[in-house]
């Protein structure tokens, strides 16, 4: 048997491969299979027991033809490369058949821990591309809902479920992303954040242009809005493109919420994203060529605070932000159980006993507390930590001119975001263009 002969030189070595053959007098059959990720089950169901059930060699080889989970084999290289998905292999006298036994161990949906809300829906997507298509098919029940495969990894072969409304998604935004996902020359591919790093124009941007989400109502919401969705097995998040700001500082506490409290809401975003992004520099500005900005009673206040501190604003401020940032990326990193203790009671007592040593002013911790506060408003993790450098180009500006530095690096980080796109589409737009049909 050549195509036995075949499969079997390139099946890999491996203690979960497994090859069977089964016989009776009319006939024999040989399996190949990888246990660790298909359903023997299934095998069992499916084959083996039709197999000795059926006494003639015609009959069987018929079911084999016309069962709706059984395929034939196009080539010996695609059958290989679907044994390794959960796929069985069946030889029976030189006609080589595909016996969908795929086992899903990540189907489970989960709950929001990322992008939380007080009302709505609270569920997330799991790490299973079918419950995930599932729970956008559920909320989103389109005839002109669409989805398209692809794989991306040389080595991990991930698959890749393009998601789309054909019609209200923009054909030309569609091939960009399409075109994109084709060019990817990357070995193993494992989440959708990966993305944001293989973007060849967008290398080493600052700024994330793709938005990755876990909730499947914000990915509805996109679909309505003419997004395209890419679902990556294995992974819990989806990534919605093209993206733009307005996507970042959108919640979707927004869409359950009555009107009023609504713009309340995006207002305050918007006034943390500014006091996040310009206050140290400010602070810094101020203080150093500028103190006559304040009222002399403020004015007195802050020099007051500063007499014991032995070297300038901007050292001070670097320092605090420096040491929120560490306390930040603590809390990430401790296990949940103490993390917010550690990070409360660190916090406290370093601000308390720096301040006691004359290290920083007072005021210095208000304007430390009240930036990472604000930081945190923006309800989108990648934008979020974006912003913690951001405000860093500022501050640098601010220390070597002033106001005048402040008011110049918020206008090139406003410049470089106008530079910006997202496939096509413009990181500050804030109605996105219709679809063009032709």
């Amino acid at each position: 048997m050549q195509a036995s002969r075949s499969i079997k030189e390139s099946l890999p070595t491996s203690e979960d491969v497994v090859l069977k053959e089964l016989h009776t007098k009319e006939k024999s059959i040989e399996i190949f299979y990888i246990k660790t990720i298909m359903d023997e089950k299934i095998l069992q169901q499916k084959l083996v027991i039709p197999f000795y059930e059926m006494k003639e060699a015609v009959p069987f080889s018929a079911y084999l033809k016309s069962h709706p989970a059984i395929k034939p084999m196009d080539t010996k290289e695609k059958a290989i490369e679907e044994l390794l998905r959960g796929m069985t292999i069946l030889i029976y006298f030189d006609s080589v058949f595909l016996l969908d036994t795929k086992i899903d161990r990540n189907n489970s949906v989960l709950d929001t821990t990322v992008e939380t809300t007080i009302q709505g829906p609270q569920s997330g997507f799991s790490e299973s591309i079918p419950t995930n298509i599932g729970l956008i098919r559920q909320r989103y029940p389109e005839p002109t809902l669409k989805v398209e495969s692809t794989t991306v990894g040389s080595l991990s072969k991930t698959m890749v479920m393009i998601v789309h409304d054909s019609k209200r998604a923009d054909p030309v935004t569609l091939h960009r992303i399409k075109e994109f996902l084709s060019q990817l020359d990357i070995q193993v591919f494992q989440t959708g954040e990966q993305l944001l790093d293989l973007i060849k124009k967008s290398n080493r941007a600052l700024i994330p242009v793709m938005l990755v989400t876990e909730r499947p109502d914000r990915v509805v919401v996109n679909l309505a809005a003419g997004k395209i969705i890419l679902l990556i097995s294995g992974t819990p998040f989806a990534v919605v493109l093209p993206t733009v700001m307005k996507d970042f500082m959108a919640s979707m506490e927004d869409i359950y919420q009555t009107f009023w409290v609504t713009k309340f809401l995006q207002l305050l975003r918007y006034i943390g994203f500014f006091t996040s992004l310009i206050l140290p520099g400010l602070y810094v500005a101020v203080t150093s060529y500028n103190p006559e900005l304040f009222r002399v009673q403020l004015a007195i206040s802050i020099a007051g605070s500063r007499t014991g501190v032995p070297y300038p604003s901007f050292i001070e401020v670097t320092i605090m932000l420096i040491m929120m940032e560490m306390l930040t990326e603590a809390s990430i990193r401790l296990p949940k159980a103490i993390g917010p203790t550690a990070t409360t009671v660190g916090g406290l007592i370093l601000g308390q006993a720096a301040t006691e040593a004359g290290l920083v002013s007072n005021i210095m911790i208000i304007i430390v507390s009240t930036v990472a506060i604000s930081n945190f408003v923006v309800p989108i993790n990648a934008f979020s930590f974006t912003l913690r450098i951001m405000k860093y180009v500022v501050l640098a500006f601010a220390t070597f001119f002033g106001l005048v530095g402040v008011v110049v690096g918020f206008m090139l980080l406003v410049a470089y975001m106008v530079k910006l796109d997202s496939f096509g589409t413009p990181f500050l737009t804030l109605v996105q263009s219709k679809p063009n049909k032709e």
